[in-house]
């Protein structure tokens, strides 16, 4: 299974990536919304794990451009960020993520049983 990671934040990047391959997956990495989108359309992901801010395109602008799309709007998407405001989070599964886990409060091990939970796999 493909996850595609968007975060801007490199370190955060690394963890994840060493943890999903552990888990299994096939890891695709995009550094800024502008970049996830291409690889979304490039890499057809099975699951995006989405931060909220970043440059170029933010996350809620992505995320309603995912959702949106026909073909794209049943790929899973789990937001990972540091925005913890209710009205973030709210905007964030209205706009159709499956799930919101502040980046302080989930470990990437508890982020993958997530992802197993959503897949059933």
């Amino acid at each position: 299974m493909k996850v595609l990671v968007i975060d801007d934040d490199k370190f955060v990047q690394k963890v994840y990536q060493v943890k999903l391959e552990e888990a299994g997956y096939e890891v695709i990495q995009a550094f800024d919304g502008q970049e996830g989108e291409e690889k979304i359309s490039k890499e057809k992901p099975d699951f995006i794990l989405l931060d909220m801010i970043m440059p170029k395109k933010n996350g809620f602008e992505l995320l309603e451009d995912i959702k949106t799309d026909a073909k794209l709007k049943k790929v899973p998407v789990v937001v990972i960020s540091n925005l913890k405001q209710d009205s973030d989070i709210e905007k964030a599964k209205n706009l159709g993520a499956n799930e919101y886990m502040p980046k302080d409060q989930f470990s990437p091990v508890q982020i993958i049983e997530k992802i197993k939970e959503i897949v059933g796999k």
